[in-house]
């Protein structure tokens, strides 16, 4: 017998820092039959063009295949980075757009090329977990800014931006909370940010699908050289795509395309090309309504299952204007972690709002997702979810 050898590995120090996702952890436990699943992040697979990216698959491999299955410029496919710079609400140059690989990957790069040991960087609170995981490896210090229902409280930024390599929001229909940053919010924080000397990273992955009305204009648009802007296709289109893309001014887009470089060379070219052919004539103009309207029922369905289910149980929740996530706070003394193993167990389940803290967790807060479920599903779900809170509270 071979005499055993030492474990020869040694990992870096950011390796021990990475985590697996808690989100993820907890899409495994849907997984099983019967679940009615409030937890996942996922858009509804209802809304993916599958007939027009066939038609797309297609045209790409009948006029441009070799190109396409070729590598590729790591700054993206031409024409789609003019048809993302067309679509932005402000003047920008495509030469500024990046194509990345899902816009998760805009935020490693951002963190690789800007964070440093203990490097401060502000977040909302709560903000969105994928975030925290991204900015975590690279050992900086996150603090988290004060916030309410309208974002970021501009006035909490004067004692702790000093220093900080740059703010973190997510301004429309935020992950986990739902919540959307007003226009008067956002004039102030643009203006205070400016005069502080603060960047600010913007993510808008939701910012398409509103209900009612348009949110404001982006931050970006206010302060373009202070602002990196990340933006998705995931939730307009389909997220198996991985395409994302990021704004970013000229004195920091050379090091993000570097990073790139050396992360993955450049995003799937045949899968740019195919989505440059279905946004061609408009596409999304047509397209986009419709999940809104989905998405729209949904919420209202959920809204309405919560006012009747959880009255008497003092369950606080909040409306949300658009996006794919409603946020809930429980009544004194329960847990949201405590309570998840109990409501899987009635065949339910959600993500508990403490993973979305940077610090000082509220151990009540809750996420809620009514994106991939029916009404009948959200009817059942939320009556058992209310069910276990009153067992909770009465133990």
């Amino acid at each position: 017998m071979p005499k055993e050898s030492a474990q020869p590995w040694t990992l870096a120090r950011r390796a021990e820092l990475m985590n697996p996702s808690f989100i993820r952890e907890i899409l495994k436990v849907t997984e099983r039959p019967g679940i009615i699943s409030f937890a996942g992040g996922l858009p509804s697979p209802k809304t993916f063009p599958v007939d027009a990216f066939a038609q797309a698959c297609a045209q790409v491999l009948r006029s441009d295949g070799a190109a396409a299955l070729q590598y590729a410029a790591s700054e993206g496919y031409g024409p789609l980075r003019e048809a993302v710079a067309a679509m932005l609400p402000w003047k920008v140059d495509p030469d500024h757009v990046l194509i990345t690989t899902g816009s998760q990957q805009g935020l490693d790069l951002v963190a690789k090329i800007l964070v440093d040991h203990g490097s401060r960087v502000l977040v909302e609170t709560p903000t969105y977990l994928g975030a925290l995981q991204a900015f975590t490896p690279m050992e900086p210090q996150i603090v988290s800014v004060d916030s309410d229902d309208e974002g970021v409280r501009v006035e909490d930024l004067d004692g702790k931006a000093e220093g900080a390599r740059f703010l973190y929001v997510l301004p429309n229909f935020q992950n986990p909370t739902g919540r959307t940053m007003s226009e008067a919010r956002r004039a102030a924080l643009s203006a205070r940010a400016a005069r502080l000397g603060l960047p600010l990273v913007e993510d808008n992955p939701y910012g398409d699908l509103w209900f009612d009305a348009a949110p404001p204009l982006p931050l970006s648009a206010r302060n373009p050289d202070g602002c990196v802007y990340l933006g998705s296709f995931s939730k307009v289109l389909a997220p198996g795509l991985r395409l994302g893309f990021l704004v970013a001014p000229p004195a920091i887009f050379p090091k993000l395309l570097q990073a790139k470089q050396a992360a993955d060379l450049h995003s799937p070219s045949f899968n740019q090309r195919m989505v440059s052919d279905v946004l061609k004539d408009g596409f999304l103009d047509r397209h986009v309504p419709t999940i809104r309207a989905l998405y729209r029922s949904q919420r209202d369905a959920m809204l309405a299952a919560l006012a009747r289910e959880m009255r008497g149980l003092d369950v606080t929740w909040n409306t949300p204007v658009g996006g794919m996530f409603l946020w809930a706070r429980l009544p004194a003394g329960v847990s949201a972690v405590d309570l998840l193993p109990k409501a899987v167990d009635r065949g339910v389940a959600f993500v508990p709002g403490a993973a979305f803290y940077a610090e000082d967790a509220d151990a009540r807060t809750l996420r809620l997702s009514f994106v991939t479920a029916s009404h009948e599903q959200i009817d059942t779900g939320v009556a058992a979810l209310a069910q276990v809170i009153r067992e909770a509270t009465k133990r």
